[in-house]
């Protein structure tokens, strides 16, 4: 049985327009005019426990509004959708005490408290036991460092230590899920690789599944094997993250040649070749012919000083989907 199971789930919201100016206020006033926005469309997904999926798209596409149906904040306009056996919005309470949830702009965290008095309410509130309560922490500050701010009021914590204070808020009571809206938005370097290592760790050895919605290519290259696209609330891919870069683009090979000028390759599988700067790129499709055939082909046919094997750009794969669709039109 998978632990989320959505089916044909839609969420629709009625906006409420008007003229511009004194007119279309005065009017407004007798009748007033709505359109429907279809924020998710005939949603159909299934999450296994102990994965970890990415959830992506451009703005507007749905995301957030799929994981707040997934929480139980929002109840789906139609369709339905069960995390854990629940009905998330229906059994709002008990879905609660089973997932974690981090939204990039929002916080979990009292403001004015201190860093430890706020987990101190997490912890009576999920029902942890003080051993496990301390075991977590500790395990908890090897990764992120909370020692370092554990005294300190939130509102006075920098975005990095806030953020966080926050993963490890939404672990801590070690539910079945986690949802991530965008957890490593406007953060540096340093403090998205510890987030990342934070989350896979806990992915792996306490096979908590995760849930990530996120615009940072780093992190659905470093986490995410599985990733589902969202497209004006539809979704238009479903599988593995090497599986849909195959499919937009195609492997390369740098080489050094001796007689440049004599260079003419004709293998299968070879989509093309151009020479830049004194080096040729080979273009070729890694279902036809791998990169140690086509490589030995080469030795035996040119004097090679030098190559290399240049993977695809993820982040230009991502851009792609964004601007011109699944299909590229």
């Amino acid at each position: 049985m998978s632990l989320i199971k959505a089916e044909n789930l839609n969420k629709t919201f009625r906006i409420y327009s008007r003229d511009e100016g004194i007119r279309g206020y005065l009017k407004s006033l007798v009748s007033r005019e709505y359109e429907e926005v279809h924020a998710v469309e005939d949603l159909n997904l299934e999450i296994e426990e102990g994965e970890m999926i990415g959830y992506i798209g451009s703005n507007g596409a749905g995301k957030s509004t799929t994981v707040k149906m997934l929480t139980g904040i929002l109840e789906p306009s139609s369709g339905t959708v069960e995390v854990d056996g629940l009905d998330p919005h229906s059994q709002r309470k008990k879905n609660a005490m089973h997932i974690g949830v981090v939204f990039g702009q929002k916080s979990q965290l009292w403001w004015d408290l201190p860093v430890r008095e706020s987990f101190k309410l997490l912890k009576e509130i999920y029902e942890v036991s003080d051993e496990e309560y301390q075991n977590r922490i500790d395990e908890y500050d090897e990764v992120l460092q909370l020692s370092d701010f554990w005294d300190q009021p939130v509102r006075k914590l920098s975005l990095g230590q806030k953020m966080r204070c926050e993963l490890a808020a939404a672990f801590l009571h070690q539910p079945k899920i986690v949802y991530l809206d965008e957890p490593t938005i406007g953060l540096d370097v340093a403090v998205k690789e510890r987030i990342r290592d934070f989350i896979k760790r806990m992915n792996r050895e306490k096979n908590i599944t995760v849930m990530l919605t996120t615009h940072d290519i780093g992190d659905i290259e470093d986490l995410c094997d599985r990733i589902v696209v969202l497209d004006e609330g539809r979704k238009i891919y479903d599988g593995e993250l090497s599986s849909l870069v195959d499919r937009f683009t195609s492997r390369r090979m740098i080489l050094d040649v001796r007689d440049e000028e004599g260079f003419d390759i004709q293998v299968e599988g070879v989509k093309g070749y151009e020479s830049n700067d004194g080096r040729i790129e080979v273009t070729f499709d890694r279902d036809v012919v791998s990169a140690s055939d086509l490589m030995r082909h080469l030795l035996d046919e040119y004097e090679v000083l030098d190559f290399e094997l240049k993977e695809p750009d993820i982040e230009a794969v991502v851009k792609k989907i964004y601007n011109q669709g699944i299909d590229g039109e």
